[in-house]
């Protein structure tokens, strides 16, 4: 059995500390909209965290446009998320959750520019940023 998240919080104390939209996302494991949020088109510097338990995630230096209508990154900050195999709607893809709160953040490609090679496609409402 895994080990339980640092952060960790009941549906209920979810639903108070995240909107209707978050939730669905980042505990239901939904899709938001490709082009829908703000973030998307984020070009200043400074740091995106997770929505729900304020972990940093991604440094703006690694953030790239992909064309995909999500915010895409080639690095996440070291330790701040974990991967697991995601076998839904008859696809097998890779998952990237918070590796503090487990909050669904969205799936990594390996179709990214070099030097990774990766493609952290994220749900921007998943996500809070703060300028440097």
């Amino acid at each position: 059995m895994p080990e339980p998240y640092p952060v960790q919080h009941t549906d209920a104390e979810w639903r108070r500390i995240l909107t209707p939209e978050q939730f669905q996302v980042m505990r239901q494991h939904a899709t938001e909209a490709p082009g829908s949020c703000s973030l998307l088109r984020e070009k200043r510097q400074g740091r995106f965290s997770c929505a729900g338990c304020g972990q940093p995630l991604f440094e703006s230096g690694g953030k790239f446009e992909s064309g995909t209508g999500w915010p895409s990154f080639d690095t996440p900050v070291q330790g701040a998320v974990e991967t697991e195999e995601d076998r839904s709607y008859g696809m097998v893809r890779t998952e990237v959750h918070c590796a503090r709160c487990g909050s669904h953040l969205g799936h990594v490609f390996d179709d990214g520019p070099p030097p990774t090679g990766l493609r952290y496609c994220i749900n921007g409402i998943a996500l809070n940023f703060e300028p440097s």
